[in-house]
């Protein structure tokens, strides 16, 4: 490697975590006030608190990493344009795309330490940030979630679903149980489904079984409908459900299968499964975009122009995956179509970049 390609791969990796120490310290100063109000009506320790933002840390830095890395390139030769550093190169015979290679180094190790995150971290700190979160800030030690069972226990009644679909928010395989103060079954509930409609929930497919205490016997009658009060909303359930960042490529594929086998649609999951494995090359398609850039020769101005195109292009990738993601949970699109669409793009756009360079 020679003195140019080490010089651009210090100063990315320079700027790189200056960038990013700087956005992990207005996350955590913006989450930690966001949620003040939560941890003193919770009566949680300044400890507890620091360390359920801490936690998050993680996560966040896979989420900012490749716009991150992008300000870090784009700052980088912005400040060797300024410079007259990038025409010195120039008039040396040093064309900007032998600079390339350097680039292309740092973004793919970029991308194989935001795996490495994404596979081994993220699925453990996130667990136990949520476990803070239920258990000691919403105070939802009554619920409990295996795989996608959940379990709620309330006064003499216990409630199991089997599983909740987060894009259609519906409940499947529901089961309540009521006891007599000696805790005897007195009344059982099973429902194929459940919907929040207008504000409550509507089981269909029902099947009501009740204790006749002169014959001890049980009378089963069905329903159709049935309303019953779940003290519970969609967005609760969110809340609780695993989580697909709670779990690793190998996990998450595992989850979907299982998921599947029992008849249940896993659209959410899948689209995210696929999302796991799209995620790491935007460091790559990050660092195209950002040498297409300098070789239009359009960072002359320096660090402020690369930081508003870095901020502009990331949020732009943001807005766009994100509206692929939800059609993919909507199921409008096929949930690899929806994952990998956005990389394809800015690919095809970084690369267009780099070949049309002035």
């Amino acid at each position: 490697m020679n003195l140019i390609n080490r010089y651009i791969i210090v100063e990315i990796v320079k700027y790189f975590i200056l960038a990013l120490a700087a956005v992990l310290c207005i996350f955590i100063a913006i989450d930690y006030l966001g949620t003040m109000d939560e941890f003193l009506e919770a009566n949680i320790s300044l400890w507890r608190a620091f360390q359920y933002v801490g936690l998050k840390i993680p996560f966040i830095m896979t989420q900012a990493m490749p716009v991150v890395l992008l300000m870090a390139i784009l700052i980088v030769f912005g400040l060797m344009s300024k410079n007259n550093e990038l025409t010195i190169l120039n008039s040396s015979g040093i064309s900007i795309y032998s600079l390339l290679r350097p680039v292309l180094m740092v973004s793919a190790a970029g991308a194989l330490f935001l795996f490495y995150l994404t596979e081994q971290v993220v699925p453990l700190t996130m667990q136990q940030s949520n476990a803070i979160k239920q258990r000691e800030i919403n105070k939802t030690a009554n619920i409990a979630v295996k795989e996608e069972n959940i379990w709620i226990k309330g006064q003499r009644q216990i409630t199991h679903i089997k599983y909740f679909d987060p894009a259609s928010q519906a409940i499947f395989g529901f089961t309540r149980y009521f006891f007599d103060p000696q805790f005897r079954l007195v009344r059982r509930i099973d429902a194929r489904k459940g919907e929040f409609l207008e504000g409550k929930w509507v089981l269909s497919g029902c099947m009501l079984q009740n204790l006749d205490t002169a014959t001890n016997t049980y009378r089963t009658s069905l329903s159709e409908t049935l309303n019953e009060d779940l003290q519970m909303q969609p967005t609760d359930f969110h809340r609780i459900v695993r989580k697909s960042e709670e779990m690793n490529f190998e996990q998450l594929l595992s989850y979907v299968h299982k998921v599947e086998a029992e008849g249940y649609a896993a659209t959410t999951y899948r689209v995210d499964l696929y999302a796991k494995s799209a995620y790491p090359f935007v460091c790559v398609i990050m660092a195209l975009v950002g040498i297409g850039l300098t070789a239009r020769r359009r960072l002359s101005k320096g660090l402020p122009v690369s930081i508003s195109y870095g901020i502009g292009i990331g949020f732009l990738y943001w807005i766009f995956q994100s509206f692929c993601i939800s059609l993919g949970y909507g199921g409008i699109l096929p949930p690899v179509v929806a994952a990998w669409t956005a990389n394809f793009v800015f690919l095809c756009g970084g690369l267009l970049l780099v070949m049309n360079a002035e």
